[in-house]
């Protein structure tokens, strides 16, 4: 199984609808598709359309209660794609495994008793405390959201520094399979200035798909869907799917079965 970690510390620069719409995007492709819910705010469950009350194990009973993922993963309304939801409860995890043993180790562990799923996303929290930490430990590599403005250049060199170090201390073989610009407005002077940055300082990692604006992006997750479901046709969705594809071509050859 490949594992992809969706991860930037900064919130509201589009991981969770990246998640979303890439887990669907690759589902469709004839992937079967795991979804890590690893945030404790739980809106990519809420984005799939299972409620609160349909969520009967979580990524907290999978991290903290051991749970077998087998139990905690869950189909979704789109065939090919399961999730392990999260709930509340995952915003006490950081505290409790502070003294666990193993503290970063936890979800890869739990991952690695998954047989039934070719590639496993994990949509992180807006942090890089020890939930992200566990998500980068378990992940093959890494896909970075960044929203093109001025302040995300200097959340973005922080989560660098933070790959390093996890290379360095958990997961050697940890690589970024690419940085996707979000929220490109191209009626915006900074938003080309920023994108020329991210490219002029990063080259190749950079996708070229770029994910604009789009209302029925933000629109899609009040009814449980997929933006790729709800309005296959928007700008968005295409985006996605045009960015899906590139992500598959950027995975490893061996891998690429599916």
């Amino acid at each position: 199984m490949i594992t992809i970690a969706i991860a930037n510390q900064k919130g509201g620069v589009g991981k969770t609808t990246t998640a979303i719409n890439i887990a669907t995007a690759l589902a469709a492709t004839g992937w079967s598709v795991l979804l890590v819910d690893l945030d404790p705010q739980g809106n990519a469950s809420t984005g799939l359309g299972v409620t609160t009350a349909d969520r009967h194990h979580s990524s907290y009973d999978l991290l903290i209660d051991q749970v077998p993922i087998a139990e905690c993963a869950q189909p979704t309304r789109i065939p090919g794609l399961d999730l392990i939801p999260a709930t509340v409860d995952l915003s006490g995890a950081e505290v409790e495994l502070v003294s666990a043993e193993d503290r970063t180790g936890k979800l890869r562990a739990a991952l690695q008793a998954d047989n039934g799923h070719e590639i496993c996303l994990i949509d992180c929290p807006p942090s890089l405390g020890l939930l992200t930490l566990n998500a980068l430990t378990a992940a093959d590599t890494l896909l970075v959201p960044l929203q093109c403005e001025f302040f995300a250049l200097e959340g973005l060199s922080q989560l660098l520094q933070t790959v390093e170090r996890v290379q360095e201390r958990f997961n050697p073989d940890l690589g970024i399979l690419g940085i996707v610009l979000t929220m490109y407005d191209r009626r915006n002077r900074l938003t080309d200035q920023v994108a020329d940055d991210v490219r002029s300082c990063l080259a190749d990692l950079v996708f070229e798909s770029v994910i604009p604006r789009n209302v029925r992006l933000s629109e899609a997750p009040s009814h449980g869907l997929p933006a790729l479901i709800y309005d296959h046709a928007c700008a968005g969705s295409q985006a996605y799917m045009k960015l899906a594809r590139e992500l598959i071509a950027r995975l490893p050859e061996r891998r690429k079965a599916a």
